[in-house]
């Protein structure tokens, strides 16, 4: 469900303030339109979002978002994910491409390379894969990553191949 300022108003006109969990999407979506895929819901094929993506069901596929996705603690998601911001408290299996921030949150399980700016890994995070730091300078260098795997969310240093992620 997406909230809008003119929903959350009663006939009487008094204000009524959406549940917790819609206030956090929306805050997400910074003005704009979250797309939700339900716990319940299995979708295969591409995903494609003009805003931000909550996913807290099975995606298999391609997903791409203008906005950030964020995949819930009970989501499996099998896919490659373009975005602006990724948060992964669920499972997921593919590469990130983000232009800002990827996140892997506690209890969060990541099998997969990342290409982000900054890469936020929270104790209790599992990170296995590749990490490539991107600046985003005009000249396209990158900067070594990290990999390894941890239940602990921390990871080795050592210099990568940049040929091994898909960009």
């Amino acid at each position: 469900m997406i909230w809008r300022k003119d929903e959350a108003e009663t006939a009487s006109g008094e204000h009524m303030a959406p549940p917790a969990r819609e206030r956090k999407d929306k805050q997400m979506a910074e003005n704009g339109e979250v797309t939700i895929v339900g716990a319940g819901a299995r979708l295969e094929g591409n995903v494609v979002s003009a805003g931000s993506l909550r996913i807290d069901g099975q995606v298999k596929g391609q997903i791409n978002a203008d906005g950030d996705v964020t995949l819930s603690p009970q989501s499996q998601v099998e896919a490659d994910i373009r975005a602006q911001n990724v948060s992964v408290a669920g499972r997921f299996n593919g590469n990130i491409v983000v232009k800002d921030r990827a996140h892997l949150a506690k209890g969060g399980r990541i099998d997969g390379n990342i290409t982000s700016k900054t890469l936020v890994v929270e104790e209790g995070g599992v990170f296995h894969g590749q990490s490539i730091m991107d600046a985003g300078t005009s000249s396209g260098s990158r900067s070594s990553g990290q990999a390894g795997s941890s239940s602990t969310g921390s990871a080795g240093t050592e210099t990568k191949d940049p040929d091994h992620v898909k960009v």
